[in-house]
C-alpha cells in the first residue's frame, strides 16, 4: 500500500470480456453464478436473466464436462435472442479439455490452478527435487499455452481462480497450506500469461477464512508489483454462508480489500438464490465508493508495521480489554431495556448521563464521568478534551472518546503516563477507516500501548444495510491486528439486540472471537448434488446452539475436502442423492443417502463429544 490512510483505487490494466470490460477506469463490476444444471438450457437462461435484472454484469456457469461446455453455445444464443448481451463465464475444474471447448462459447473461462493440470488432491505429501518440480511446471506450460491460443483466437478472457480449499498436493507439499502457496499457485500461471503476451486475465484468490483471504490478496498484489504485473482482481469470500452471517463475512473480507483500493469485480457468495447476491454486492461497492476524493488524512505509517502479514498490536490489558484478551463489544442502551439475558450480551453498556433502573446481570456499565460515583462494575467515560479530569480520576478503567485529528502532544503524554485508559476511537470522516488507522499508527509510533475500541455510528433502518456497512468499515482494522473492541451505534430503526448481533458477528467473521456456530457453506452451482438451502436450514436447526463449532456444508468435492481442513465437521455432496461426512479433512463416512445424512452428521458430532443439548 502506498497510502494506508487515503483512499485511491489500485491501477490495473483493462480486461476485455465481451462488451463489458473491467479494470482500468471502468467501474467495479458485480457478478453471480447460476446453480441450475448447465445442460438445462432454459433453466440457465431464465436464472441468468434474473441475475441480470438484479444488476449482475457477468453470469458464471459451471461446466463439469465437454457436454456442458458445448451447451454454453445454446445458453448464449438463448440470452442473445432475448436481447441480453451480458457476458457468460465458464467455470472449469479438473479437465483442461473442457476449458478449451468453453473458450469458444463463453466470453471468459475460469480455471483453477489447483486442478487444471495437477491431479485432484488427496492430501499426499510429495518430495520434489528442483528438477522434478521444474518438470511439473513444464507440464503446466505445455497444457496451458494451447488454451491461451484458443482464447486469443476467440477473444476470450480468462480468470485464474485460486481457492484455499483446492490447492494441489504439489503446491501443498512445497509451500504448505499458506498464503505463500496460494500466491505461488497463481503466479505460476500468470508468468506463462506474461511470456505469451496474453493480457485478458483476471485473478481471484479466495478462502472461507476471511483472514487468509485478505492476507493472501495483499501478498499477491505485492508479488505482482515486484514482477511488474497489473492484472485486475476478482474479490470474494468463498463459502460465506447465508443470511446475516454470509453478508457480514463477505462485507468484512471484500470490504477490507475494496477499502484499500483493491478489486475490479466482486461476487458475494451466498447460499441463497443467485440473484439475491447482486443487491448485497451493489450496496457494498456503492458504500466504499463514497470514499473517493475525500479530504486528505495526514497519517504516518508506523515503523515495523507489516501490511501484508500483520500481527496483533501489542497493548496493555486494562481490565479485560487489550493485552491477550479477546476483543470486547460495547453497546449503547440509555434506558437499560431489552437486555433480559440470553446469548451474546455486550461486555459493556454505555448509558450516557445516568445509570438505568433496569440493569441485566453480566455487562458492566459506562456512564459520563460527571455522573460516575465509584459504583461497583461501573466505569467513567470522558471526552478527550477533559485531560485534567482524566488525570484526577482514580477509576481502574477509564473510557476516553477521541478523534485522530484532535490528538495533541499533551494528550499523548497522558496516555503514556496512565495505564487505566481505554481509547474509544471516533471519526466523522467519509473515510473513517483512514482516521482510525492513523490514530493507531500514531500510538504505535510513540510506543503507546493503550488499547483501542473502534466506535462506528450509523443511521440505518434496514438490518442488511447496517450489516454491510459496519462489517466493511471494520474489515481492515480487524485484519491489521488493531481491534481490542467494537462499539456500534445506530440511530435508525434497529433493536439493540440486532446491533449487538452484528458486532459479535463481525468479530466471529474475523476469527477474533467465536460466540456461535460458524457455517462454511458454499453458494451452490450446477455441480451441487443435493438441496443446499433446505439442508443448511436443517443443519442449522440442529446445531446453531453449539458455540464456536465450525461446520462445512459443501455441494460437491471441488472445494469440499480442502475446506474441511478449516472446519470441525464437513457435509459434502458425493454423488446425486449421496453425502459424505468429514471430521476436519478426513472422510469418515461415505455415500450416505441424503435423507439420512443430517441425522448422521449430528451422530458424528455427538460421538466426538462436541454436541450438547439446548440449555
Amino acid at each position: 500500500m502506498e497510502d494506508l490512510f487515503n483512499y485511491s483505487r489500485r491501477e490495473t490494466g483493462v480486461v476485455n470480456i465481451g462488451g463489458t470490460p473491467l479494470g482500468g477506469e471502468y467501474p467495479i463490476r458485480i457478478q453471480s453464478m447460476t446453480n441450475t444444471s448447465t445442460m438445462d438450457t432454459e433453466a440457465c437462461v431464465e436464472q441468468a436473466m434474473r441475475i441480470v435484472e438484479a444488476g449482475g454484469e457477468y453470469v458464471r456457469l459451471t461446466t463439469q464436462g465437454v457436454r456442458e461446455a458445448e451447451n454454453l453455445m445454446n445458453i448464449n444464443i438463448g440470452l442473445r435472442s432475448r436481447g441480453i448481451m451480458t457476458p457468460l463465464v465458464a467455470d472449469v475444474h479438473f479437465n483442461p479439455k473442457v476449458a478449451d471447448v468453453a473458450a469458444m462459447y463463453a466470453e471468459k473461462v475460469r480455471i483453477n490452478p489447483g486442478n487444471y493440470v495437477d491431479s485432484a488432491r488427496v492430501f499426499k505429501h510429495i518430495d520434489y527435487t528442483d528438477e522434478e518440480y521444474a518438470q511439473e511446471l513444464k507440464k503446466i506450460r505445455d497444457r496451458f499455452v494451447p488454451f491461451l491460443n484458443i482464447c486469443k483466437e476467440n477473444h476470450t478472457a480468462i480468470r485464474i481462480g485460486v481457492n484455499h480449499g483446492s490447492l494441489s498436493d504439489r503446491i501443498m507439499s512445497r509451500y504448505g497450506d499458506t498464503p505463500a502457496g496460494m500466491v505461488e499457485s497463481c503466479m505460476e500461471f500468470l508468468r506463462i500469461c506474461v511470456d505469451e503476451n496474453f493480457t485478458d486475465v483476471v485473478i481471484s484468490i479466495k478462502a472461507s477464512n476471511t483472514s487468509v483471504m485478505v492476507r493472501t490478496v495483499r501478498l499477491l498484489v505485492r508479488e505482482m508489483e515486484r514482477e511488474g504485473m497489473k492484472f485486475p482482481l476478482h474479490l470474494g469470500v468463498t463459502e460465506a454462508g447465508d443470511s446475516e452471517d454470509g453478508r457480514i463475512k463477505s462485507a468484512l473480507g471484500i470490504g477490507a480489500l475494496l477499502s484499500d483500493g483493491y478489486g475490479d469485480t466482486i461476487r458475494v457468495s451466498l447460499s441463497e438464490a443467485p440473484e439475491k447476491e447482486i443487491p448485497v454486492a451493489r450496496k457494498l461497492v456503492d458504500y466504499i465508493m463514497l470514499r473517493r476524493n475525500h479530504m486528505y488524512i495526514p497519517g504516518l505509517e508506523a515503523e515495523g508495521f507489516d501490511y501484508v502479514d500483520p500481527v496483533r498490536r501489542e497493548t496493555v490489558a486494562v481490565g479485560n480489554i487489550g493485552g491477550y484478551n479477546l476483543p470486547v463489544v460495547l453497546s449503547e442502551n440509555l434506558d437499560g431495556k431489552e437486555y433480559k439475558g440470553g446469548a451474546n450480551l455486550p461486555d459493556y453498556i454505555y448509558s450516557g448521563p445516568s445509570l438505568p433502573s433496569e440493569r441485566p446481570a453480566g455487562p458492566s456499565y459506562i456512564v459520563d464521568y460527571v455522573a460516575w460515583h465509584g459504583e461497583e462494575d461501573v466505569w467513567p467515560a470522558f471526552p478527550y478534551t477533559e485531560i485534567e479530569a482524566i488525570r484526577s480520576c482514580n477509576a481502574a478503567m477509564k473510557f476516553v472518546f477521541v478523534t485522530y485529528m484532535m490528538v495533541s502532544d499533551d494528550f499523548l503524554k497522558l496516555l503514556s503516563e496512565d495505564s487505566s485508559i481505554v481509547l474509544v476511537s471516533q471519526s466523522n470522516h467519509p473515510n473513517r477507516l483512514g482516521e482510525h488507522r492513523a490514530l493507531v499508527h500514531l500510538l504505535m509510533s510513540r510506543g503507546i500501548k493503550t488499547p483501542v475500541v473502534f466506535f462506528q455510528h450509523y443511521g440505518e433502518d434496514e438490518a442488511e444495510d447496517f450489516q454491510i456497512k459496519a462489517a466493511a468499515d471494520m474489515g481492515a482494522l480487524v485484519f491489521d491486528g488493531f481491534c481490542d473492541g467494537i462499539f456500534l451505534l445506530n440511530q435508525g430503526n434497529l433493536s439493540h439486540s440486532t446491533i449487538d448481533a452484528v458486532a459479535f458477528g463481525i468479530l466471529q467473521a474475523g476469527r477474533l472471537r467465536m460466540t456461535k456456530t460458524e457455517y462454511i457453506s458454499c453458494p451452490g452451482c450446477g455441480r451441487t448434488l443435493y438441496n443446499l438451502e433446505d439442508t443448511i436450514a436443517r443443519i442449522k436447526a440442529a446445531t446453531s446452539h453449539l458455540k464456536g463449532l465450525k461446520i462445512g456444508i459443501m455441494g460437491c468435492i471441488v472445494n469440499g475436502p480442502g475446506e474441511m481442513a478449516d472446519a470441525d465437521y464437513g457435509y459434502v455432496g458425493a454423488a446425486r442423492g449421496k453425502v459424505s461426512l468429514y471430521k476436519q479433512k478426513e472422510c469418515v463416512e461415505k455415500n450416505i443417502p441424503e435423507e439420512e445424512a443430517v441425522e448422521r452428521l449430528i451422530d458424528l458430532i455427538k460421538k466426538n463429544g462436541d454436541y450438547h443439548e439446548v440449555q
